[in-house]
């Protein structure tokens, strides 16, 4: 069977749209690639009643462009719209941090903890490879996990999605990730110390750093 073929579990619908999310995100396909049906087909080996479901799915979330008549497309990358992603997780972003400092409980504070503990652990190994990635971004809806709205968070992991196809165009050296590392540690710090207010602004530098990296990335691939 192809390498590519679905996990087990899940309805064929939400596994190849999982499978293909990731794959999007990661740069598996090239900005503005036009994907051929037939040859999704083979990759993931699933039907094609399930591979449209999740290709509709995916172009309404913005992973990729419906053309009509047309089929499928990759979007592309710019400057300017990693700058509005980034602009607007700092305002998502942001809100929701200062929103769960004030209203999470001791089980968040349980699993905040915890997220972060396998994230600098993983942090250690100087790898960011999948696994690390699932752990980044475990921590980082861990830490918006409260704030009270099911909408905030949905356009937050979508800009997260967006954001991490520039983030992910080139490595993470221990140089450039060491201060990314060490703001996680101080985000849970000021989560735990119910600080709302540093806590926002601590999350607008980490987010404009990481924007630093990802427009370098960019930079670089262009």
């Amino acid at each position: 069977m192809n390498n590519d073929a679905l996990p087990s579990g899940g309805t064929a619908s939400s596994r190849i749209f999982e499978t293909l999310r990731q794959d999007l995100v990661r740069g598996r396909f090239a900005a503005g690639e036009k994907l051929a049906i037939n040859a999704l087909r083979e990759r993931y080996q699933v039907g094609l009643s399930p591979l449209r479901e999740a290709l509709n799915k995916l172009a309404a979330f913005g992973l990729l462009v419906q053309e009509n008549q047309r089929g499928f497309r990759v979007p592309g990358l710019s400057e300017a719209e990693l700058e509005d992603i980034a602009r607007l997780r700092i305002e998502l972003e942001g809100m929701a941090f200062e929103r769960a400092i004030v209203q999470g409980d001791a089980q968040w504070e349980a699993d905040l903890l915890g997220a972060a503990h396998r994230l600098k652990r993983a942090d250690k190994t100087q790898d960011m490879g999948e696994a690390w990635e699932a752990l980044h971004t475990r921590f980082h809806r861990t830490l918006v996990a409260p704030c009270g709205s099911a909408w905030l968070i949905r356009f937050i992991e979508q800009l997260h999605d967006q954001f991490d196809r520039y983030r992910r165009l080139g490595a993470n050296p221990p140089v450039i990730r060491q201060p990314l590392d060490d703001q996680h540690q101080k985000l849970v710090e000021l989560a735990l110390a119910r600080d709302a207010q540093a806590g926002r602004a601590l999350m607008d530098d980490h987010i404009r750093q990481s924007f630093d990296v990802a427009l370098a990335h960019y930079r670089q691939h262009t």
